[in-house]
C-alpha cells in the first residue's frame, strides 16, 4: 500500500520539527514526501523549507521542495499530489507532529480501507495548558480534533482527488477548502472514513487580532452556500457561527449612529443599548471560559467590539462576489493557452537574439489561430537566461519576441524571465513565478490556463501555478520528463483543450 505525504508550508519552524518526526517513524516510509513552499516570494537569505528538507534528506526520507507562488494552502496541496504517483496521498500540515506509530497506523487504516473508500481521516489531539484554563484562541484550536474532514492530517485516494480535480483554488485560506473538497468527493460516489493515525497539533502563537482576522472567513462560507447549497453545514457537519447574532450588532451600531446624526435621541440610546448589550454578552462567551488574566480580556474586549462589523463587511463583500461572478463547479474552462517559446512555438536555437534565425515549428500557427478564432486567449512565458548570462541582450529578446508574433499572430500577454540558474527566482521555470503573472495579467484564475511546452521545465511550472499542462516532447526532452508528465502529445496539432 503506496503513499505519499504532501506538506504545505510557508517556512515556520514547525515545519522542521514535522519533517523531523516524520523521519523518526519506524514503521513504513512514504514513497515520496512533498514540500510546498506556498511563501509569495524567494529572498537570498537562508531558506527555511531548503533547510528542513536538507535535514530531513539527511534523516532518510526522499523529500522534493516545490514552490507554489504564495496563492494558500489549497492552491499549495494542489501543487503537492500532482507530483506524487502512490494510491494514497496523506496531507498533514507543518505545524503538527507525528507521534510514534503513526506510519504503521496509517497504513493499517489504509489497508483496510475498502474499495469505495476515498479518504481516511486521522484524528487530531491538540495539547492545552494544565495550569490554566485554555485561552479563546487555544480554544478554538482544541475545536480541531472534533472536526470533520481537516485536511491537518488526512489521507485521500490520488483517483478519488484525480476525479473531482482536487481542492478548489478560489478558497484562498485554511478555512472550508477541505470541506469543499470532501463534499465533491461524496458526491462522486467515494465515502470518507475515520481512522486510528493520530497527529498531534500544538497551539502556535497568534497574534493579538487573530480572531480578527478569521472573519475573512465568512466570505467563504458564502461561497459554499453557492457552490453546495445551503444545507452544506449540516453534510459536512460544521458550526453555523453567529452571523446572524454579528449583524444585529453591526445593526444596532449604525442605527445608533445614524440616530445620534439626525438627533433622535431615544433611537440612539436604545439602539447604543441594544449595541452594548449584545457586545457584552458577546465578550463574555469569550471571556468566562478562560484564564481572565488581564491581558486575555483587554483582547477579548477589543475584538468583541471589532469582530461583528468585520463579519458582516466580509459577508457583504462574499455575497457580492458570487452575485457578480456566480462560480461554476471546480475545475473552470480552459480560456487561455500559454506557450514556451524555444522548441514548442519556434525551432529552438540557444541564446538566441538574432529575429533573422525565428522558424516556427509546423501546425504553430493554425493552432494559435484556432484558439483565437475559438474566443481563447494566447501568451508566451519563455526563460531567457542568456541575459543574465551576458549571452545576449533584452532588446535582442524583445526583437525576437517581436519576430515571433509577426510570424504567428498577437499574444495578449508576454512573460519574459532574464534571470538565470545560479540565483533565486520566481519567474524562471519552473518556478511558477512567470504562469501567475500571466494569469493575473489576463484576470483569469491559474486554473484557467493550459501551459504548452517542450520539456520539464513548462510542466513543473504549470503545476506549481496550478495551470493545466501539456508537454510536447522534442529531441532534447528526456524520458523522465515525459513519462512524469501528466499530459503528453507528439505534435502542436495534437494538442486539445481539457
Amino acid at each position: 500500500m503506496g503513499f505519499s505525504v504532501v506538506v504545505p508550508s510557508i517556512g515556520r519552524p514547525s515545519l522542521g520539527v514535522l519533517l523531523g518526526t516524520l523521519a523518526a517513524q519506524t514503521g513504513p516510509r512514504p514513497d515520496l514526501v512533498v514540500v510546498v513552499d506556498d511563501r509569495p516570494g524567494r529572498d537570498s537569505g537562508a531558506d527555511p523549507c531548503e533547510q528542513a528538507c536538507a535535514r530531513a534528506r539527511e534523516a532518510g526520507l526522499t523529500v522534493r521542495l516545490v514552490r507554489s507562488g504564495g496563492r494558500g494552502p489549497a492552491a499549495a496541496r494542489n501543487a503537492g499530489w500532482r507530483r506524487v504517483s502512490s494510491e494514497w496521498v496523506a496531507f498533514v500540515d507543518d505545524d503538527v507532529e507525528l507521534p510514534a506509530g503513526w506510519a504503521d497506523d496509517l497504513v493499517r487504516d489504509l489497508d483496510g480501507a475498502a474499495a469505495d473508500v476515498g479518504a481516511v481521516q486521522g484524528r487530531i489531539h491538540v495539547p492545552l495548558p494544565a495550569d490554566r484554563r485554555p485561552t479563546d484562541w487555544e480554544r478554538g484550536t482544541a475545536g480541531l480534533a472534533e472536526a470533520q474532514w481537516i485536511t491537518a492530517d488526512m489521507a485521500y485516494r490520488r483517483e478519488a482527488l484525480e476525479q473531482v480535480a482536487g481542492f478548489d483554488e478560489r478558497f484562498p485560506r485554511a478555512f472550508r477548502e477541505d470541506a469543499d473538497l470532501a463534499l465533491r468527493v461524496v458526491g462522486a460516489g467515494w465515502r470518507i472514513v475515520r481512522g486510528e493515525h493520530l497527529a498531534v497539533h500544538p497551539v502556535r502563537p497568534a497574534a493579538d487580532l487573530a480572531s480578527l482576522k478569521q472573519q475573512r472567513g465568512n466570505a467563504d462560507d458564502v461561497l459554499m452556500t453557492a457552490l453546495h447549497g445551503r444545507d452544506w453545514y449540516e453534510r459536512s457537519n460544521s458550526t453555523v457561527g453567529r452571523i446572524g447574532s454579528h449583524v444585529l450588532t453591526t445593526a444596532a451600531a449604525l442605527t445608533a449612529g445614524g440616530a445620534a446624526l439626525l438627533g433622535r435621541r431615544r433611537i440612539a440610546t436604545v439602539a447604543a443599548l441594544a449595541w452594548a448589550g449584545l457586545t457584552g454578552e458577546f465578550a463574555w462567551r469569550r471571556i468566562a471560559p478562560g484564564p481572565r488574566d488581564r491581558a486575555e480580556v483587554q483582547r477579548m474586549l477589543l475584538t468583541s467590539v471589532a469582530i461583528p462589523p468585520a463579519a458582516v463587511y466580509h459577508r457583504l463583500r462574499g455575497e457580492l462576489a458570487v452575485r457578480r461572478d456566480p462560480p461554476a463547479a471546480w475545475p473552470p474552462p480552459v480560456r487561455a493557452v500559454l506557450f514556451d517559446r524555444d522548441g514548442t512555438l519556434v525551432h529552438d536555437v540557444p541564446y538566441n537574439g538574432d529575429p533573422a534565425l525565428v522558424k516556427p515549428v509546423d501546425g504553430a500557427r493554425e493552432l494559435l489561430d484556432d484558439l483565437r478564432a475559438r474566443g481563447l486567449r494566447t501568451g508566451l512565458v519563455t526563460n531567457q537566461s542568456g541575459v543574465a548570462r551576458g549571452l545576449i541582450t533584452r532588446a535582442e529578446v524583445d526583437a525576437v519576441n517581436a519576430r515571433v508574433t509577426e510570424l504567428l499572430g498577437p499574444f495578449d500577454t508576454v512573460q519574459v524571465s532574464v534571470d538565470g540558474p545560479d540565483s533565486p527566482s520566481r519567474t524562471r521555470k519552473p518556478e511558477p513565478g512567470m504562469v501567475l503573472d500571466a494569469a493575473r495579467e489576463l484576470g483569469l484564475l491559474p486554473a484557467e490556463c493550459l501551459v504548452v511546452g517542450d520539456i520539464g521545465a513548462d510542466v513543473e511550472a504549470a503545476l506549481s501555478a496550478g495551470a493545466r499542462t501539456v508537454l510536447v516532447p522534442t529531441d532534447v526532452t528526456r524520458s523522465e520528463e515525459v513519462e512524469s508528465a501528466p499530459v503528453v502529445v507528439q505534435s502542436l496539432g495534437e494538442v486539445v483543450l481539457p
